[in-house]
Order: C-alpha cells, then structure tokens, then sequence
C-alpha cells in the first residue's frame, strides 16, 4: 500500500474535520458498519450492524483497503495512535480498539472528538507520551492543546494497522466499514471501503 493511499484510510477512520467546509458537511457524513449483502463493481450492499441494509455507490476511481492485527507489545512510547474508548466508572477510560498509525503519518487527525462505535465512545489521536503495565497496557496520550490519561488497554482490545486488499475481498458475509457521503436525494457514495480479511475485522 502506497504513501497516499494510507493517508486517505487514516483521514477516513480519525472523521478529522481539516477546514469549516469539511465540519459544515459533516451532518452529511455516514459511518456504515456492516457485512457485505452483495458487490458489484459500482455498488455494494450492506447489511448494517443495526439491521438495516444500505446501498452505497462505489464511483471509478474507489480504493479499498484491509486491516492487521498488531499485538500490544508494538504499542510503545512516542507511537502516534487513534484509540476508541469509553469513560470507565473507576476513572479513566477503557479502550475499545487501537489503530497504530506509520511515523510519517503522525498528526493525522489529531485530538479528541464523540465517536459513534458505541454510545458515549470518544476517538482520539495522539502521541503515546506514557506506557505502564497494569493487567494489560495502559497508556496516556498527548496531543494539541490537549492531554487524555489513563487509557487502559485490556489484552482483548482489538489493536490494528492497515493492509492489503482487493474488490475479492468484498464477499458475502465480509465485514466492512465505510465513510459514506449521504446526498440530498438519500444516495450514499463512497470512495473507499475498508475490509476485514485474514480474520481481522475493522471496528473503527
């Protein structure tokens, strides 16, 4: 996978609004999570984890994209990273996924922002400032303007990269995850999908 091509999945999965134009589309913006009904070449259907089932146009020049599994022991300090988590009871917040970002990635999508993976969960993006074993990683994050601390990571939490994919991919019953643009009409339209394989499957 190319420089560019990561660059657009990582901008895809941290919903980082760069510029007012992009946060004024926002309400507009759909993240369709699902397993795949059928694929053609210009539309894929989706089956979504709600129950739904979305019809979502691919144009010509749409990319796809897989994930990897990673281990927690490639988690270290000074690693840019986005972490989805929810606040804990006993304090501090739980992660429920950790995608590992390439070191010439670093910055993208920085800070912390709501995320809908499940109800209250917050996406956030930063530099891993400190490591600390406790019953699994936990770790604390910096980033512009901002601090989130106390990160537990468990053993199961899922932790990813990115990989290799192809239209192949997108069989019967493939998870999925898509950032869709929804028009005034109701169409959905993505330019990229991102596609569990190899038993990985993208919870972003």
């Amino acid at each position: 996978m190319d420089l560019k091509t990561i660059v657009v999945v990582l901008g895809t999965i941290s919903g980082f609004a760069g510029s007012t134009m992009i946060a004024a589309r926002a309400a507009d913006t759909v993240r369709v999570r699902g397993t795949v009904v059928s694929f053609e070449p210009s539309l894929l259907t989706v089956k979504t984890r709600e129950g739904s089932t979305d019809a979502i146009k691919l144009p010509t020049d749409w990319k796809i994209s897989g994930v990897a599994k990673v281990s927690a022991e490639d988690i270290k300090r000074g690693d840019f990273v986005g972490v989805a988590s929810v606040a804990k009871t006993d304090g501090g917040s739980g992660a429920l996924e950790v995608v590992i970002f390439p070191a010439a990635l670093k910055g993208t999508g920085e800070g912390d922002r709501p995320w809908d993976l499940q109800p209250n969960s917050r996406m956030t993006n930063g530099t891993i400032a400190d490591v600390t074993e406790v019953n699994g990683r936990t770790v604390t994050l910096t980033y512009d303007n901002g601090q989130k601390k106390e990160i537990a990571i468990p053993q199961s939490t899922p932790i990813i990269t990115f990989a290799a994919a192809t239209p192949a991919d997108l069989k019967p019953g493939a998870t999925v995850f898509v950032t869709a643009e929804r028009g005034s009409d109701g169409t959905l339209v993505a330019s990229r999908v991102v596609v569990g394989n190899s038993g990985v499957v993208p919870l972003m």
